[in-house]
């Protein structure tokens, strides 16, 4: 198989990208530091894309070694036809590789393994050829021996020879599947012990196996798990017999007919529809896996993305109902300056008190900012917030935070020794805090499948989930950058080129010297050679130091580049700041020609020209605003055709939940996003989006909204 010709035809691009893409991953050029700076090699290949290809090259890659172990394996037997190779090398699939592996596999002990060892292997060829005259009684006389005591037991055997023949035949085997799931339909009911659950509609399911969508399938699979369902395929069984006897009754041999549709009816319900139906739920699993895997991918790519509330000096509320709604105050820093539990929910229901001790550390600490946790007491604690700011003079807000995963991270070795003296309930509020304030600074302290922003993650392959949203941060940190001198660890480590090792050995050099002055000082730092600087030089910035650009995104191999561009165009470099060289890229009358004579390609004298305008710009400004509340509502506030302001939430096959005040998200469910057809969710709305959305309908009971985003 020609890999890279293979990876051309899936993701659309020119081989010579492909191949110079490889290139500089076997070099150990991160997927970041590629997509970034060497779009001129790869004809300005993105990190989405790169991705792709590095995920469907290790699949190749895994399927071609399979292929050398299959035919070393069938070749040490000496079984090894030309035909029989070309076919291997050809195989597209790992299925298919093993469907033809199958004959030659060595197996556990079989039906029809015990047969041959009882000498009845030349019985099942006289029925296989269909051309004897004799009765097969009168055959399987002269296979009688002190192993096989009657007739009866020889044609048996026979048959168990014949049967594991046709299950071993790879072109009876890729009929049957692809049949079967063109065909087929995947049913389930209700198991009879099972009570209703949230799976009543799945009680009695059918649907076709080539339609159902994947978050369905990952239903089926949890309802199965949780007993509480009972799956299975379902097919047309005579046309599949149909097929086989085509292709195995040959003539008109009464003798031998009987025996063979026997057999062929033995192999399909014993040993083919089994693996069959294993081989298609298993696809459809791993399909429905990736789909949802994207789509956590993409509402982690946004969450991380929201745009910072700078500026504010942060009440973080963990609330809570038995042991109390614990309260950090984070300054504009990020640094914790107090943390008290106060009781206002039941069972205490000390409301005024903790009004009062609110009151008190707003005016005290300048709180302009509330941080409430979306967990359990959010709604009453969102009730009395809202309350105590009628009741105040202070210009004071509060925000609804996703807190998922803040007790992952509150409970963590990280955060013991972020704040070795708080408990989890202080640390949890901390982080509720600084969750505003720096969204990605704070979740990327957090296993990113405990953020909780898709579906079914728990169901997964773990390991492929984890390394899909590790990605995923990954990507996102290097677009964003990282402040050098003020990152941790936790964030570090997701930088281009740094791994865990390197990370702590950055905080330890920058603890021992104050901070850095410039990129060239990562040279220092121990484990951090050549390869990682020049990887994740152009990721780091460094505001106030002794080279200016080191505050850009322009990588240090430009520099001499940037410098002679500046001089050119009568620009002191020692003069760039936060605020950059306005209109610059206006002076440059022919860019071809500049990237020409400074020595660099067109994309990376663009993106040079674009930081040298505006320095270090963060990308997430570009995102929609947090919705800041000075008020609240409950669900009977609700009424039907009401317009209100929202925050999109989730994102899932089948819809997007948004944020309303209300505490509980309402649905909108994919076919009332538009007006015009909508394939998936993520092509209309994203995780932090301000959408205006309209009550369609309100269960109080069931807390469930409906909301439309059509005509509003």
């Amino acid at each position: 198989m020609d890999i890279n010709k293979k990876l051309s035809e899936e993701l659309g691009v020119k081989v010579s990208q492909i191949e110079a893409a490889i290139k500089l991953m076997d070099e150990g050029c991160t997927i970041p530091f590629i997509a970034r700076y060497r779009k001129e090699v790869t004809g300005s290949l993105n990190d989405e894309v790169l991705r792709n290809l590095d995920e469907r090259l290790t699949h190749y890659r895994n399927l071609e070694a399979r292929k050398e172990t299959v035919l070393k394996a069938i070749e040490i037997q000496g079984k090894l036809t030309p035909e029989l190779k070309k076919a291997i090398e050809a195989a597209e699939t790992l299925v298919a590789i093993e469907d033809l592996y199958r004959p030659y596999k060595q197996k556990r002990r079989t039906r029809a393994m015990i047969a041959r060892e009882k000498g009845l292997e030349g019985l099942a060829n006289i029925i296989t050829l269909q051309m004897t005259k004799k009765s097969m009684e009168e055959e399987a006389k002269a296979y009688l021996s002190e192993e096989v005591s009657s007739v009866e037991d020889a044609l048996a055997g026979a048959k168990d020879i014949i049967a594991e023949n046709i299950a071993d035949e790879a072109d009876y085997r890729k009929y049957i599947r692809d049949f079967t799931f063109r065909q087929g339909l995947i049913v389930s009911e209700k198991k009879a012990k099972a009570e209703d659950s949230v799976y009543e509609m799945y009680y009695e399911f059918e649907e076709k196996i080539n339609k159902i969508p994947g978050y369905r399938i990952l239903a089926l699979n949890r309802g199965e798990k949780e007993k509480i369902l009972a799956v299975k395929i379902s097919v047309d069984e005579e046309k599949i017999h149909s097929y086989l006897n085509r292709k195995i009754v040959r003539g008109n041999n009464k003798n031998t007919e009987k025996y063979l549709v026997e057999a062929y009816e033995d192999a399909y319900k014993r040993l083919i529809a089994p693996a069959v139906e294993r081989e298609i739920r298993s696809e459809l699993t791993e399909k429905a896996e990736d789909e949802a895997i994207k789509v956590f991918g993409k509402n982690l790519e946004q969450l991380l993305l929201q745009p910072p509330i700078a500026g504010h000096v942060v009440l973080g509320w963990d609330p809570a109902f038995r042991t109390g709604c614990k309260l950090a105050v984070v300054d504009a820093t990020g640094k914790v300056l107090d943390t008290v539990v106060v009781y206002p929910t039941a069972p205490q229901n000390k409301v005024e008190q903790a009004k009062k001790t609110v009151k008190a550390m707003i005016k005290k600490y300048g709180i302009t900012l509330i941080s409430i946790g979306n967990g359990t007491a959010s709604r009453e604690s969102e009730a009395i917030v809202a309350e105590m700011l009628g009741e105040i003079k202070e210009p004071v807000s509060y925000i609804i935070t996703n807190e998922a995963g803040a007790s992952v991270y509150s409970a963590s070795k990280l955060a013991q020794e972020e704040f070795p003296n708080f408990d989890v309930g202080q640390r949890s509020a901390a982080s509720i805090a600084r969750r505003v304030q720096d969204p990605l600074a704070e979740l990327v302290k957090i296993e990113p499948k405990a953020i909780g922003v898709g579906q079914y993650q728990h169901d997964m392959n773990q390991k492929k989930l984890s390394g899909a949203l590790a990605g995923v941060v990954e990507d996102t940190v290097n677009h964003v950058g990282v402040d050098l001198n003020t990152a941790s660890a936790s964030l570090l480590e997701y930088v281009s080129g740094i791994n865990k090792t390197i990370a702590k050995n950055i905080i330890t050099y920058r603890e021992a010297n104050g901070s850095f002055k410039t990129r060239k000082e990562l040279l220092k730092v121990a484990k951090l050679g050549p390869k990682a600087y020049e990887q994740c030089a152009g990721f780091l910035r460094i505001r106030g130091g002794k080279q200016p650009l080191d505050a850009t995104a322009v990588h240090p191999e430009s520099y001499k580049a940037a410098e002679s561009l500046l001089a050119e165009l009568g620009y002191d470099k020692n003069s760039l700041s936060e605020k950059g060289f306005a209109g610059i890229s206006k002076k440059v009358r022919d860019k071809k020609a500049m990237a020409k004579k400074l020595g660099i390609g067109a994309e990376t004298f663009a993106d040079m020209l674009a930081e040298l305008e505006k320095p270090g710009r963060d990308p997430r400004s570009d995102m929609p605003k947090p919705l800041l509340r000075k008020d609240v509502m409950t669900m009977e506030d609700l009424k039907e055709g009401m317009v209100l302001t929202g925050t999109v939430r989730n994102v899932i096959d089948f819809g997007a939940f948004v944020d309303i005040g209300v505490h509980q998200d309402g649905l909108v469910h994919i076919s009332q996003l538009a007006d015009k057809y909508v394939k998936h969710p993520l092509d209309v709305v994203a995780i932090g989006d301000v959408v205006e959305v309209k009550v369609l309908s309100v269960d109080v009971k069931k807390k469930r909204i409906a909301l439309s985003m059509k005509n509003v």
